[in-house]
């Protein structure tokens, strides 16, 4: 075991005792200043330094989670787990842990990351890149052999082991391709030549049905709601920043927060995905940013002419070519190694599906290819960097354009000069709506409007992505094409494509692949619309006005249809008048104290369920309102007395009053106690977004899936430090034995927030809780 010592704090007096750590003659090494709530800020001489730091500091929190997921990437689960246990799903959707495996072992086995790795930047990670890799390697390692595993997740675990920089760089390719290769695990894993048996063609209606509920943000676990106000809206003159992203509060797409220094060099705070090296939402002295999970397909489709002499050759301009094999080989726990062939073309890899809704038969005539453009992207890291570096809105514009690494997001940024930025630079396959009309497929006219999934004609060569002169990788489109919107009063985006991103200035002209125009937008969005409108009109704004967007927990269905359903509640309940008068009296948010909020959830949860959109409202959709419309709840839909009356009996049987305070029945437990939780889900348009678990049986909502993470205002007011309020709602650490398990969560809860502690001598070396620790090899 380690020392023991005692080091100063900047007060002057002891802090508590803390590991001293041993040299083993890398000579990697940070200081971490602990403060409030266990949020680090790592000081390091240069990128390895500072990836040493990072890493020591995220294992410290998060051990067991990375861990578990560098088992995936290995291809390991099976090993450890065994082959037919659910995968941890963080990395990918995989049903199974034989099916990680065989992918994540395929990616292994065809060395994909380490060719990534090979060009220099901009294609490939730039050197300051990799030597974050390699320092958090090692400081993951130091932090393991220097310490006791105490949580209980994986204490005396043979699979917590050390890493490589290799396997550091194998997660942030996983977070790559989440999108896209990620989404198809299973069927790139179970794609098999046919057989003699016929094999159904693809239903084109009812793909079409498919791969629009597979890219709906509505179904997603991921999502976020941004807004950046310019200096016009505020009080001051500079910009401001509310950043609320929807991500999961299990598992390992868990944000952690750190504040990561290299003087002279990189200052930045904010959070970062677990197991990345960088900060990925957050902010500097003189601008902030953060991401919603965007509307662009990261995918399309090839389909391929097979030769029908042998379903493995395909024909390109009529000459064959034959797939590529991918043996895979999967050791198993307690049984013998599982030996699998994946099959690879040009494209991409074959695949048989794209999740259990959309299944793609390959029959001795046809099979179906998936190009993923994310697959040969590394590059994320350096766009963090490229932000974090950046001094303005533009400036993060410029990080964007010349890097090119983000996979899935949009960005929203607002600078202390009083700028404000919105952009969908995603990587995205260079499908043109000119090329899907002259290269779809049959399948394909009916995929790609639907949902911007284009499925194109692989015989002819002319129909593959073409490229633009300002990408830095073929295939894909260049920066130029991106919608972008800057300098407006208000910029927001809550999932929905980019074009009611400022409802005065909507963004037109972008490719079908990047998200639909004049379209019906989500009740989260248009709430959204509704509430920074007002505020950028109202002006005067500063930080204390975006904390209380964040938790106003309106309910826009509410707003839009509490009525409606009191007024026809006598008629469906005759015998519930109690029912009809907490319905009516409902305040129409989602606070903990609410009364009545839980029934209408439940109502509103069955009635979307099943009533189709087009048929919940009596006033349609229009183009030329979308902000207000559609609207007028159709009570006399035959679901709607149907889920009224259930949800009431839902609640009687559970023994559930029908006006209990929501936090008495949506909650959590943590230390055996429970923690009341307000927001409320996708369907109801809460900007604070959570998603709980119903358990009758347990008392209601007893854990909450996904949802609000880690939440920033920012702002400035011509000081030093930027003016900053951030909160992690499900804490640093998931080791229920660590002091910063929850006490995030207990914030959370009481609707509080945490002052961020960015200066050095204003506010980190102040902080009566400040804990420093000298971390080395």
């Amino acid at each position: 075991m380690p020392a023991v010592v005692a080091l100063a704090t900047a007060a002057g007096t002891a802090s508590p005792a803390v590991p001293a750590e041993r040299h083993s003659g890398g000579g990697l090494s940070a200081v971490i200043r602990y403060t409030e709530y266990g949020i680090p800020h790592i000081l390091a001489k240069d990128y390895a330094n500072l990836g040493f730091g990072t890493g020591w500091a995220q294992a410290a929190d998060q051990v067991c989670v990375l861990a578990d997921g560098f088992v995936t990437v290995r291809g390991e689960r099976s090993r450890h787990f065994g082959p037919e246990a659910a995968s941890d799903g963080a990395l990918s959707s995989a049903r199974t842990n034989l099916s990680s495996d065989l992918y994540f072992r395929g990616v292994r086995d065809a060395g994909t990351v380490e060719r990534l790795l090979r060009p220099p930047a901009p294609a490939g990670p730039s050197r300051e890149a990799k030597e974050l890799m390699r320092g958090w390697a090692a400081g993951y390692n130091a932090w393991l052999r220097q310490n006791r595993v105490t949580d209980p997740a994986c204490a005396g675990a043979g699979w917590v082991r050390p890493v490589s920089a290799l396997d550091v760089a194998r997660r942030g390719f996983a977070l790559a391709v989440l999108g896209g290769q990620g989404r198809a695990v299973d069927g790139i894993t179970a794609a098999r030549p046919p057989g003699s048996a016929p094999v159904a063609p693809v239903d084109p209606a009812r793909a079409a049905r498919a791969a629009r509920a597979l890219f709906a943000a509505e179904s997603a676990d991921m999502g976020s709601n941004a807004v950046a106000f310019s200096g016009a809206t505020t009080a001051n003159g500079r910009g401001l920043l509310l950043g609320n992203p929807h991500y999961p509060w299990h598992g390992g797409r868990r944000f952690w927060q750190s504040q990561q220094t290299i003087p002279g060099e990189l200052n930045v705070s904010g959070g970062s995905l677990l197991g990345t090296v960088a900060v990925n939402i957050g902010f500097t002295g003189k601008v902030a940013w953060s991401h919603t999970v965007a509307t662009g397909v990261t995918l399309n489709l090839h389909q391929l002419a097979l030769d029908p002499a042998d379903p493995t050759v395909y024909l390109v301009d009529g000459r064959p070519e034959r797939m590529r094999k991918r043996t895979v080989t999967v050791p198993i726990k307690g049984g013998a190694p599982v030996t699998r062939t994946q099959w690879w073309t040009r494209y991409g890899p074959v695949v048989t599906s794209l999740g259990a809704a959309l299944p793609l038969p390959w029959s001795a005539t046809t099979a179906y290819a998936l190009n993923d453009p994310n697959a040969a992207n590394l590059r994320g890291t350096d766009t963090a960097l490229g932000f974090a570096r950046a001094r303005s809105a533009r400036g993060v514009l410029d990080a964007l354009r010349r890097t090119q690494g983000l996979p899935w997001v949009n960005t929203i940024a607002a600078d202390a000069g009083g700028h404000t930025l919105f952009t969908q630079s995603q990587v995205l396959p260079r499908v043109t709506d000119e090329l899907a009309r002259r290269c779809s497929t049959p399948l394909g006219t009916v995929t790609y409007p639907a949902s911007g999934v284009a499925v194109l004609d692989s015989s002819r060569a002319e129909c593959a992505p073409g490229s633009d002169r300002d990408a830095v990788q073929p295939g894909i489109f260049g920066p130029s094409r991106a919608p972008v919107l800057q300098d407006a009063p208000y910029a927001v985006n809550s999932n929905d494509s980019a074009w009611l991103t400022n409802a005065e200035r909507p963004l037109t002209g972008y490719e079908r692949v990047f998200g639909t125009i004049a379209t019906p937008r989500s009740l989260r969005t248009r709430g959204g619309v509704e509430d920074v409108a007002a505020m950028a009109a109202k002006g005067r704004l500063t930080v204390a006005d975006l904390q209380r967007q964040q938790f106003a927990n309106r309910v826009p269905a509410g707003d839009l249809a509490a009525a409606d359903v009191a007024r026809a509640c006598p008629a469906v309940l005759p015998d519930e008048p109690r029912a009809c008068e907490v319905l009516g009296r409902w305040d129409r948010t989602m606070d903990t104290g609410s009364r009545g909020a839980l029934l209408f959830d439940r109502f509103w949860r069955r009635l979307t369920a099943s009533v189709p959109a087009a048929e919940l409202w009596k006033v349609p959709f229009s183009a030329a309102d979308p902000v207000r419309t559609p609207h007028t709840l159709n009570t006399g839909a035959p679901a709607f007395a149907k889920a009224l009356t259930d949800a009431v009996a839902e609640l009687r049987a559970a023994g559930i009053p029908l006006d209990a305070p929501l936090g008495d029945h949506q909650f959590v437990v943590r230390g055996g106690k429970r923690v009341p939780v307000h927001g409320g889900t996708e369907m109801l348009g809460v900007w604070n977004k959570i998603e709980p678990v119903w358990n009758a049986a347990g008392g209601g909502y007893t854990e909450v899936a996904h949802g609000t993470s880690h939440v920033q205002a920012v702002g400035w007011d011509g000081g030093r430090c930027p003016v900053a309020r951030t909160l992690l709602t499900y804490a640093q650490s998931s080791n229920p034995v660590s002091p910063h398990a929850s006490d995030q969560t207990a914030l959370f809860s009481g609707e509080r927030w945490v002052t961020a502690r960015f200066c050095e001598r204003d506010n980190i070396l102040t902080d009566p809780a400040l804990r420093v620790v000298r971390v080395r090899e």
